[in-house]
């Protein structure tokens, strides 16, 4: 089905509050690489052993990063990879999903957040961070949207969540493990800030109330699904604190990757 693949996409420039995510793939893989754990994954995969591949990071200009992070996510599909991208602010999530989409028509996306990102525009802009899961759905470029670890949806971004059919699980109506099965292609995204900030300080927006990170990780456990790609996004590392949150977007990207090679 692919090797997993990690690439970096160090891109904040649709940031809406503050800037410095796209210091964020060398920080993770400093922490994959760290030997203060190992390699070895909770479901008992040898990531070392394994050899997982790291195509480095994407090269391009602000003006022309959608095009570029849908490009280089492409050939790596083209080359028969299964790309998790190291981010980057959410709205890299939009272009990664084109790429995809060609590839596998019939794509289910399980999304981890606080923040369901389904604004039509936000500031003025449709590109935003706030907005990649609007213009995913209105490309039809899902079947499936399930959200999970919500807990600042307004009225809008509801209304937003029924015209286009996204199953929303509220932080506050979790567990949602039963919700986690997927028949065809699956994508995951995770965005650090589901985890609650005690546990992930190195955030843009601190939305308390979130997940542990034993909560997320029994989420990511619990997928059953064939997993195509996945992308960790909205790590911060200028919010960080003894980088404690690169070590656990490292641990999410592991269980993640574990996922993807025992399925």
């Amino acid at each position: 089905m692919g090797i997993p693949t990690l690439i970096g996409v160090p891109f904040d420039g649709q940031s809406s509050y503050l800037r410095g995510a796209g210091d964020a793939p060398g920080k993770i893989r400093e922490a994959l690489a760290s030997h203060s754990s190992n390699s070895w994954t909770e479901l008992g995969v040898d990531l070392g052993r394994l050899g997982i591949r790291d195509a480095g990071d994407l090269a391009f200009s602000e003006n022309e990063a959608f095009g570029a992070i849908e490009a280089g996510i492409g050939r790596l599909l083209d080359e028969e990879k299964r790309p998790v991208s190291l981010g980057g602010d959410h709205s890299i999530t939009f272009p990664i999903v084109k790429a995809f989409a060609r590839k596998y028509p019939e794509l289910t996306i399980f999304h981890f957040d606080a923040h369901p990102d389904l604004y039509d525009e936000f500031e003025g802009n449709r590109l935003s961070h706030a907005c990649p899961f609007a213009r995913i759905m209105e490309a039809g470029l899902a079947k499936r949207l399930v959200q999970v670890g919500i807990r600042t949806a307004n009225r809008h971004q509801r209304e937003q969540a029924a015209k286009f059919g996204v199953e929303v699980v509220e932080m506050r109506s979790l567990p949602a493990y039963d919700k986690l099965r997927a028949t065809g292609p699956l994508y995951i995204t995770f965005d650090m800030d589901v985890l609650d900030p005690a546990f992930a300080p190195g955030i843009s927006h601190w939305e308390p109330g979130g997940m542990s990170v034993r909560e997320a990780i029994s989420h990511l456990h619990a997928i059953d699904g064939r997993i195509v790609g996945a992308d960790v996004v909205e790590y911060n590392p200028v919010q960080d604190v003894a980088g404690i949150t690169a070590t656990v977007a490292a641990k999410i990207v592991k269980e993640t990757l574990g996922n993807m090679v025992a399925a």
